[in-house]
């Protein structure tokens, strides 16, 4: 069964989409720890970070790197901060969290944006993007 990444990648599920190329995909978290926090996902559905080809796994840690830099242009942080936790869903996600402060990641605290909330946030990112 296809997991709830894939069907955002497949567009069965709607997202605030960040950037994507012929292997990856960003998306803005819906239950962010932070206004900017991206998820970013190989489209090739695997559960393990290390399960991951050392291609793929490259490939996702410099496409997570150019969509951070964009999230560090337009929203207002100390830095972004990165984490791969996987346990939620069963598809390799890094999570790409704007910082202040440590609270920022420990994912105890989340915050509620509107729907234009979001899309602005995106747009924001998306405009940054060399991609």
């Amino acid at each position: 069964m296809a997991s709830i990444f894939t069907k955002i990648i497949t567009g069965e599920i709607p997202c605030y989409k960040i950037a994507e190329d012929n292997d990856f995909f960003a998306f803005l978290d819906i239950n962010p720890n932070a206004k900017g926090h991206t998820l970013c996902i190989p489209k090739k559905e695997v559960d393990k970070v290390m399960d991951l080809d050392e291609a793929t796994y490259m490939g996702l840690m410099a496409f997570s790197r150019k969509v951070g830099k964009a999230i560090e242009a337009v929203i207002d942080c100390k830095r972004v901060g990165i984490t791969v936790i996987g346990l939620e869903v069963p598809h390799v996600h890094v999570h790409l969290i704007p910082l202040n402060g440590m609270g920022d990641a420990t994912f105890q605290h989340k915050i509620a944006l509107s729907e234009e909330e979001f899309e602005a946030i995106a747009e924001k990112i998306r405009s940054k993007l060399p991609m």
